[in-house]
């Protein structure tokens, strides 16, 4: 028999049931025991951040208090006999004062450049005066209505000379218009601003009516013209601010119902019964807008003297009912104490609504004379303008008819092109050596389409076909809007036109009319707004570059002393608008370049309604501004996602120290935030997780961007700003106001 194989041992030994309930009561001691340290560990990690809580805000909130303080105690001293300040609170007060007093030294800057230009204004005026070339200046109502008197006077209408005499005319109204717009507000009396508009219209006008003598006087011998193929007139006169197409139907053959102005690649379509009348077609595109209403600058003006007078009475009984507060702490004090225990110290309101009188607060404690306030640069008509904007759009009516267009939203771009029936006057017959013509009574008349009559208020008759060329001076983003001009209700219409067709690599629109019409292409005014980004960065002293980058452009400017140009325009398909760059002109130059060939980088005062706005106080806003000019020598800013979540009071960008061309890196970027009278470092990163006020190590708050930005800043780049001259540090703040990045991005 084969023996039986042992079964092998698991070498396991089966545990008794005592022991399995003592292993799992070790278990459950171990596990209970784990907790509780766990447990503990979380309280103490509690305790350990609420403790640094703690200590960042008693930081904070010393921080903060040295800015009150410095407002306070000298207020406190006035009034006071019964607390004496510490050494720290005159410390602090003395640190801030001697802060606003260095700021108010930069900031004299901005009035340098201000009596600058004014002097520059009354120089340029000498200057034409002892030049006696012969023009007029637009400015003085005298020389501008005998221009137009000896021109109206004039008999020459030959449309050449017209062309070339406009020209003139030209140049005179646009420098009206950079009157209007250069000259500060305040500067500029009611009557100038009437007056210059009275003669930019007065102006207008006479030159269209001198294309129209031209016109006419051209159509009286349109035969000598006349083409050898077709029989009928032909002309195109091309000039760097019109073109002149005209067409004249001498031979009335229905064959010859369309032409196409070679020249000019304009074109139109007629219907049959005007190919068999006596019409010529004119078609005048001025590459100019002498159609649109002018901006209104009166109301402006109005709203903005009663918004002063309206801030006077605010700040008199705010003084007022401090006087009553500060009488009453007097007569609870002992006055002779109060001459012993008085500090000369500088006081500034912290809040926004006591703004517009801190300035003076600060001047009167400092001891400067009352008038002083007035020599000082003062932000409060800058926010006045801000708050009159935002009232304008309050009380801008809405529009109701889908037909008109708003030319708060839209802008005709390229030009005007005037497309009239013209009738054809009678041509000179020559009989047995003579030439004999009829001579009209009337002068140009238009040539009715639809025909006026009873009959024709039901009738539907033909379209009338156009195609037009686009300028190569103007960059359409998008495929403009074809609009008319209604006479009667003076606004654009977009009823009227129909199979409208883009041809934009061509640059040509074709397209229909139901009669004859003035017609302009019209572009959304906020294309390239909100922006994706922007940066100021300086190359040399009184140098830099602003770059605002767009949905479709990145647009770059130089500034550079109180020049600027267009350094390049670069769009999907490369750089565009090459005849602006390189340009040196003032910042309203480039601003007016920039918008008449459609690159629109500057808000409006109703652009809030029709774009994304990232709302920030003005005051915030302005005083920022003012500071990155200030110090846009030296110092480099740019964009920042933290500044949408920074709220409305304060503004966030990016700051490094750039005084070499080499390209910033990412880590030499710093967060700053400035609500207008507090600065502060960010301890966060352009790339943490979340926004937060936390401040940067050893760092502290101080009353000016400025001083905020001093603290970080080598010596060779404080040199700098302050060597900084006072037209570049004005040029910087106007594009900055301009373009208003801050709350356009």
């Amino acid at each position: 028999m084969v023996p039986k194989k042992k079964k092998k041992s698991s070498g396991k030994k089966k545990l008794s049931k005592a022991e399995r309930i003592r292993i799992q009561k070790e278990e459950e001691e171990r596990r209970l025991k784990e907790e509780e340290e766990a447990r503990l560990r979380a309280e103490q990690e509690e305790a350990e951040r609420f403790e640094k809580e703690r200590l960042e805000q008693e930081k904070r909130e010393k921080l903060e208090a040295k800015i009150l303080e410095g407002a306070d105690t000298g207020r406190r001293n006035l009034h006071t006999t019964t607390e004496v300040p510490s050494q720290a609170e005159v410390e602090d007060q003395e640190r801030r004062g001697s802060e606003l007093t260095e700021l108010h030294v930069l900031e004299e800057s901005f009035l340098s450049a201000v009596q600058w230009k004014e002097e520059y204004r009354a120089y340029a005026k000498w200057e034409h005066y002892i030049g006696c070339d012969g023009s007029p200046d637009p400015a003085v109502p005298q020389e501008i209505n005998t221009f137009m008197s000896l021109w109206r006077e004039d008999q020459n209408e030959d449309i050449e000379f017209v062309i070339e005499k406009g020209n003139k005319v030209l140049n005179l109204i646009d420098k009206l218009d950079f009157l209007l717009l250069d000259t500060p507000l305040n500067e500029l009396p009611e009557k100038n601003v009437i007056q210059y508009q009275e003669s930019i219209l007065d102006l207008q006008s006479l030159l269209h009516q001198k294309y129209n003598e031209a016109t006419g006087n051209l159509l009286k011998k349109a035969n000598t013209y006349a083409d050898s193929d077709s029989g009928n007139m032909a002309m195109v006169i091309k000039d760097k601010n019109v073109t002149f197409c005209i067409w004249a139907n001498l031979k009335k053959n229905p064959r010859f119902k369309n032409h196409t102005f070679c020249e000019a690649d304009y074109g139109f379509d007629l219907p049959k019964s005007l190919a068999v009348s006596d019409v010529a077609v004119c078609i005048l595109h001025t590459h100019y807008d002498h159609v649109s209403p002018l901006r209104r600058i009166l109301p402006l003006m109005q709203e903005l003297s009663k918004i002063r007078s309206d801030l006077v009475l605010e700040v008199t009984e705010e003084e007022k009912e401090k006087e009553e507060g500060e009488q009453k702490s007097e007569k609870e004090s002992d006055l002779a104490n109060e001459d012993e225990n008085y500090t000369p110290g500088r006081k500034s309101g912290i809040s926004f609504k006591e703004d517009s009188k801190s300035d003076a607060d600060e001047n009167e404690m400092m001891g400067e004379e009352p008038d002083k306030k007035s020599e000082s640069f003062n932000t409060v008509s800058q926010v006045q303008v801000s708050t009159l904007q935002e009232e304008t759009n309050e009380k801008e009516e809405e529009i109701i008819d889908e037909n008109i267009v708003d030319l708060r939203q839209f802008t005709p771009l390229g030009g005007v092109y005037h497309i009239d029936a013209l009738k054809l006057p009678p041509q000179a017959k020559q009989v047995k050596g003579w030439i004999m013509v009829e001579l009209l009574d009337k002068g140009l008349e238009t040539y009715p389409y639809p025909p006026e009559s009873e009959e024709s208020e039901d009738a539907t008759y033909p379209q009338i076909g156009m195609t037009v060329q686009l300028l190569d001076t103007v960059i359409y983003f998008e495929e403009p809007t074809v609009a008319r001009w209604d006479t009667a209700g003076k606004q654009w219409r977009t009823d009227g036109i129909s199979n409208i067709n883009y041809k934009m690599e061509e640059k040509q629109v074709s397209f229909e009319m139901d009669s004859f019409y003035t017609v302009a292409l019209l572009q959304d005014l906020h294309l390239n707004m909100p922006y994706q980004s922007w940066d100021l960065r300086p190359t040399d002293i009184d140098e830099l570059f602003l770059t605002v980058v767009t949905a479709f452009a990145e647009v770059q400017i130089q500034i550079k002393g109180n020049q600027c140009m267009l350094s390049s325009i670069i769009v999907e398909k490369g750089e565009v608008l090459s005849y602006l760059t390189g340009r040196w002109t003032t910042p309203v130059g480039l601003t007016i370049a920039l918008k008449k060939a459609g690159v629109n980088i500057f808000p409006a005062e109703y652009s809030c309604k029709y774009v994304y706005v990232n709302k920030k106080t003005p005051l915030a806003e302005i005083r920022a501004y003012q500071q990155m000019a200030l110090t846009a020598s030296a110092f480099a800013f740019s964009w920042s996602k933290w500044n949408l979540e920074s709220g409305e009071d304060q503004v966030v960008f990016k700051v490094s120290e750039h005084l070499n061309p080499d390209p910033i890196k990412d880590e030499d970027w710093s967060l700053y935030m400035f609500n207008g009278q507090r600065a502060q470092r960010l301890k966060i990163t352009e790339t943490s997780e979340a926004f937060s006020e936390e401040l940067a190590e050893e760092t502290e708050f101080h009353s000016t961007l400025y001083h905020m930005i001093k603290d970080f800043a080598s010596e060779p780049a404080i040199e700098r700003v302050k060597k900084s001259s006072c037209l570049f540090t004005d040029a910087v703040y106007q594009l900055l106001l301009g373009t208003k990045v801050l709350t356009y991005s």
